[in-house]
């Protein structure tokens, strides 16, 4: 009788499994009937490894009962996005052509979360090539969110965060060059981390995912998700540092100096219109950080509006050299809107790529100075709430899509770490920010998260909606 442990947070699953309150199978055995109840509606994972998960639960039950050390995730289930390798499971892409592309070997991060004890369950869904912030693939299908059947839920990590949200699994593994985890977690109400550039590694064994485009090598980080901010930092514990196979990750304590507890809270950039509930959000999270003894200020970082532009044009860049040999494996809906529209409006030639460069520098050097004064950044995640399904590839909604990415892309240009998480409901939908900080500051940021989650509490897991 596994009853209704799915509810738990991963932490907790640890803490209860080590204890002998619970067994890692049953565990596992309660979100694999989680998965049968609720994933045919939701479509959030691709592919469920229930016979491996049960003999790696089994045997994590047996090193409990011999008294072995055990690792901080032991016998908890975990989830990972499709486009990270998983051992023995294709590394689909989303694509239909990709399909059978079995892994031989895990990725260094699932690597490192088996090592903790952690058991796969499943892989999650996500748009084509992941060059989408919402999430749907000729190969497996559109994903719903569980709060609202009409909305996204988020992209491209969105199989991870519906599944989270929903009790599928309780930890997942995404990545963000665009906000990739970050959308989701907004969209879907969870909690979820893009880590500051080179500190958790990224490596697959297929040469055509080895990142070889600039944008990948200068914005592209993997990243936890879960249900609570606890969750992150333990994942962050497990997941940190350099390994080889990838030459831009570093060893750098998670943990850095004390920092006064200063938040600066941007609540309007030029340009871009929020939504009445973004605000009351921002608002929220600011008197939240306010009452556990952080002072507060408006003030917005230089230059986030140039941010955007910039992480446009490196992508954009990108793509134009990626679309030649990724037409003929993409939908012709996919084909379609990315040569009208990523490849028209932020082609070579209207930003210079020495331009980029040295306004990226500047615009670092810029943001770690306003960080010595204002430790953490709160600002909103979208400035709308999430949208209907497939407005993000319409040609009516393209200028839109760019102002949902205002606030998420500075994260991304810069390096930056930046934990998403809810802070509440609006009309049915979660309400989000992101508490932002300086390179290496992931623990600063963290905080923050902590800080805002203990007053107003988390939101998931829910029931999804599906009528």
């Amino acid at each position: 009788m596994t009853g209704e442990i799915w509810r738990n947070n991963a932490t907790d699953l640890a803490g209860m499994i080590a204890a002998g309150d619970v067994s890692s199978l049953e565990v596992v055995d309660s979100h694999l009937d989680r998965i049968e109840e609720v994933n045919g509606w939701l479509n959030a994972v691709t592919r469920v490894l229930a016979d491996e998960a049960r003999v790696a639960a089994k045997d994590a039950d047996k090193a409990v009962a011999a008294g072995d050390e055990l690792g901080p995730l032991h016998g908890v289930p975990c989830t990972i996005k499709e486009n990270v390798d998983v051992a023995g499971t294709p590394t689909t892409q989303g694509l239909p052509v990709f399909a059978d592309l079995i892994s031989p070997t895990d990725a260094p991060l699932v690597e490192r979360l088996r090592s903790a004890g952690a058991i796969p369950i499943g892989r999650t869904n996500l748009p084509e090539l992941g060059l989408r912030i919402s999430t749907d693939n000729p190969l497996h299908g559109l994903t719903r969110n569980p709060w609202h059947p009409e909305r996204t839920a988020g992209g491209s990590s969105g199989g991870e965060g519906s599944a989270i949200a929903s009790g599928m699994s309780p930890l997942g593994l995404g990545n963000d060059i665009g906000g990739s985890v970050r959308n989701p977690a907004f969209c879907c109400g969870i909690t979820a981390i893009k880590p500051t550039h080179g500190r958790l590694p990224a490596f697959s064994v297929f040469e055509h995912d080895q990142n070889p485009a600039l944008s990948s090598q200068i914005m592209l980080t993997d990243g936890p998700m879960a249900r609570s901010v606890s969750d992150l930092r333990t994942a962050m514990g497990i997941l940190n540092g350099r390994d080889i196979r990838d030459p831009r990750s570093v060893d750098v304590p998670l943990d850095g100096p004390d920092a006064k507890r200063q938040a600066a809270v941007v609540k309007h950039i030029p340009g871009v219109d929020c939504h009445p509930s973004v605000i009351e959000g921002i608002e929220r999270a600011a008197s939240s950080l306010a009452e556990a003894g952080w002072e507060i200020v408006e003030s917005t970082p230089p230059g986030v509006d140039l941010c955007s532009e910039i992480w446009a044009h490196l992508l954009g860049a990108d793509v134009l050299l990626l679309m030649d040999a990724a037409r003929p494996i993409l939908s012709k809906e996919m084909a379609e809107a990315l040569d009208s529209g990523i490849t028209e409006q932020f082609s070579r030639e209207i930003i210079s790529p020495d331009v980029i460069h040295v306004e990226r520098s500047r615009l670092a050097r810029e943001w770690s100075l306003f960080f010595a004064e204002n430790p953490v950044v709160i600002m909103p995640t979208w400035p709308h709430p999430p949208f209907e399904h497939g407005a993000d590839i319409r040609e009516e909604s393209r200028q839109e899509l760019v102002e949902t990415l205002r606030f998420i892309t500075p994260a991304n240009v810069l390096g930056l770490p930046s934990v998403a998480l809810p802070v509440g409901v609006s009309d049915a939908l979660p309400q989000g920010v992101q508490c932002v900080a300086d390179r290496w500051r992931d623990d600063l940021a963290l905080e923050a998260a902590g800080d805002i989650e203990k007053s107003l509490g988390r939101i998931t897991p829910i029931n999804p909606i599906n009528d």
